[in-house]
């Protein structure tokens, strides 16, 4: 096998870490998480001569990681059983409550909600954005986030109000 070309490395090293926080959220394990940036940096180093680095490559990453993440979903076997252990938060929260509380609402939300606003809101992504990632609209986006937003507050319920601050 040949060594890996120095700017895929490069690529590889700074955005591994930003890769692996979605993937966490989205997948709510630790190890699906690292096991879903491992194959989308192998897509990525499959494909790194053909992927236009004028334009950006951590637009195509992002791209992958959800589609991958989104696929894994559809054709997960029946031996594979969600966890409801989500795994430590990478850094300090002003309320850990709140952040603990909508982690373990997303888990519990479908892949495609959960992703929405894991990109949308977590990610801080425009409409166009993660309509780009997603591979549909903005305004499917806008109109997805509205439906995901409202079974997110549905799921939280009286919840959310007791942990928020006045």
């Amino acid at each position: 096998m040949a060594e890996a070309p120095a700017d895929y490395l490069e690529f590889a090293a700074a955005r591994s870490r930003h890769l692996f926080r979605t993937a966490c959220l989205l997948t709510g394990d630790w190890h699906l998480a690292e096991d879903l940036v491992q194959e989308t940096l192998a897509k990525m180093y499959r494909s790194w001569r053909r992927i236009d680095r004028t334009d950006t490559p951590v637009a195509y990453a992002n791209t992958v990681l959800v589609h991958l993440f989104l696929s894994q979903r559809r054709r997960r076997s029946s031996d594979e059983y969600p966890s409801d252990n989500l795994p430590e938060p990478a850094g300090r929260s002003e309320d850990p409550e709140l952040r603990l509380t909508l982690l373990e609402a997303l888990a519990r939300m479908s892949p495609r909600d959960r992703a929405v606003l894991v990109l949308r809101y977590w990610e801080d992504r425009s409409a166009d954005e993660t309509a780009l990632t997603l591979g549909t609209t903005p305004e499917a986006v806008r109109a997805q986030c509205l439906r995901a937003l409202q079974r997110l507050r549905a799921l939280l319920g009286s919840q959310f109000m007791e942990i928020t601050p006045k």
